[in-house]
C-alpha cells in the first residue's frame, strides 16, 4: 500500500466544502481531563458501543480517562460555542511488534473518535482524524491504524475517505494508513492549526468566564 498523499499541498490546507463551517481542532492537556470525562459520560449506551467496542458503564469510563497519559499520547477536542468539549479524539502510540508488518519504524499509532449526538454531520470527526494523521507525519510515524466494529458507519466512512486498508473479521474491522514522511509545510502547518485552535480556545473560555461572571451580578437576567 502506498503511502497517503493525506494533505498533498499542506499550504493549501485540507479540502473543505463550501459549506462545511469552519472546525478548529486543539490539542488537549491535564487541564482538560475533566471536560473529557464529562464528554464521554454523555455518550449514550450505543455510541459508548461504537468508541471503545463494548458498552463501559461510568466507572469504566471514568478509569479509562483518568489512565490518559498526556506526556505520552496525544488528545485533541474540539469545543462548542458554549465551551463543550464536542469531539475528541486519542491518539495513543505503542512501540512496533513483529505484527507491524506495514512499517519499519520503531512506533505506530491508534486512534480513537468519537463526536456528540448534537455535532454529528458536520465534520467533526474527518478533522480530528485529519489532525491525528498529520501529528503522526511529524513525529516520525508512517502507519496509523483504527480500529472499530463492522457496524460503525461514520468511522468506516472516515477510514475510506482517508485511504485507509480496512480489513473485516468477526463483525471487526482493522483499518491502517500509510503516511507520508514530515515534510517543513507539514510542520508549520500543524503549527499554524494549533495557533489558531488555541486562540479560539481561549477566546471561547474568557466568553463563558465573562457570562458566567454577568449572571451573578444584581439585577441581571
Amino acid at each position: 500500500m502506498q503511502p497517503s498523499d493525506l494533505y498533498p499541498d499542506p499550504s493549501s490546507g485540507p479540502p473543505e466544502s463550501k459549506s462545511r463551517p469552519i472546525i478548529h481542532v486543539k490539542e488537549l492537556s491535564e487541564r482538560d481531563r475533566h471536560r473529557i470525562l464529562q464528554h464521554f459520560l454523555a455518550l449514550e449506551e450505543s455510541d459508548r458501543l461504537l468508541r471503545f467496542g463494548t458498552y463501559l458503564p461510568d466507572a469504566m469510563i471514568e478509569k479509562y480517562v483518568d489512565g490518559i497519559k498526556f506526556e505520552q499520547d496525544k488528545v485533541f477536542g474540539v469545543m462548542s460555542h458554549s465551551f463543550r468539549l464536542i469531539g475528541v479524539g486519542h491518539l495513543a502510540f505503542a512501540p512496533r511488534t513483529e505484527k507491524d508488518e506495514a512499517t519499519d519504524k520503531a512506533r505506530v499509532a491508534e486512534f480513537g473518535v468519537s463526536v456528540s449526538q448534537n455535532a454529528r454531520g458536520k465534520g467533526v470527526g474527518a478533522r480530528l482524524f485529519e489532525r491525528g494523521a498529520i501529528h503522526c507525519r511529524n513525529a516520525d510515524v508512517d502507519t496509523l491504524y483504527m480500529h472499530c466494529l463492522s457496524s460503525n458507519a461514520t468511522m468506516i466512512h472516515i477510514a475510506k475517505k482517508a485511504g485507509m486498508e480496512i480489513h473485516r473479521e468477526y463483525g471487526e474491522a482493522d483499518a491502517y494508513l500509510k503516511l507520508l514522511p514530515a515534510s517543513p509545510a507539514s510542520v508549520l502547518m500543524e503549527a499554524m492549526q494549533e495557533q489558531v485552535a488555541a486562540l479560539d480556545y481561549s477566546f471561547k473560555a474568557n466568553a463563558r468566564a465573562a457570562a458566567k461572571w454577568l449572571r451573578h451580578l444584581p439585577g441581571w437576567k
